[in-house]
């Protein structure tokens, strides 16, 4: 089986948390993270194979209901944005930097697997929402041509729902910049 992602967004913590744990224990799926976020709503990701995955996010949304705001699963997703996302990927070389801020969460782990597929980069980082308002926000690097083809092939797939909030490429970074990013 392919690996996938599963996010669920609740805009209450007490349900979150609850939804998480019937996820959890409902398939044979791994926790990523679980979380309070900015403004009072609660996160859950998990990863598996793709049909554990997707049972768990059915019952996670049976006993969320109402509280729900969105549920997404990501089936067949690149193996370098699982690390990132826990912060454990491994980047040899800070080349060019891109920049992608997103509307939530959810939307900042699609853009890495888009990125990542479309050209040849590496993703620095996957920033999910925490001290962030409920955005997110990835950063890749690679040449600056790849990294220029891996943000316009995600802000083609992205187009819809704004979900895209700003973007920005550094050709060059400085080296204070690079050692705020390792």
């Amino acid at each position: 089986m392919k690996k996938a992602v599963g996010f669920m967004e609740f805009k209450s913590i007490p349900k979150g948390i609850e939804s998480t744990d019937e996820m959890l224990k409902s398939g044979n799926v791994e926790l990523m993270m679980a979380s309070p976020l900015c403004p009072g709503k609660y996160v859950s990701i998990i990863s598996g194979d793709v049909d554990a995955v997707e049972a768990s996010l059915k019952n996670g949304e049976r006993i969320g209901g109402i509280y729900v705001l969105e549920t997404e699963l990501l089936p067949n997703i690149h193996p370098d944005v699982l690390p990132a996302m826990l912060g454990v990927g491994e980047i040899s070389e800070l080349k060019a930097l891109g920049i992608v801020e997103t509307i939530n969460a959810i939307s900042s782990v699609r853009i890495a697997d888009i990125c990542i597929k479309a050209s040849n980069v590496q993703i620095v980082e996957i920033r999910i929402a925490r001290g962030l308002g409920g955005k997110g926000f990835v950063l890749i690097t690679g040449e600056i041509s790849s990294v220029k083809t891996a943000i316009e092939t995600a802000k083609a797939q992205m187009i819809e729902g704004g979900l895209i909030t700003s973007y920005s490429i550094i050709a060059s970074p400085h080296k204070d910049i690079k050692k705020i990013l390792f």
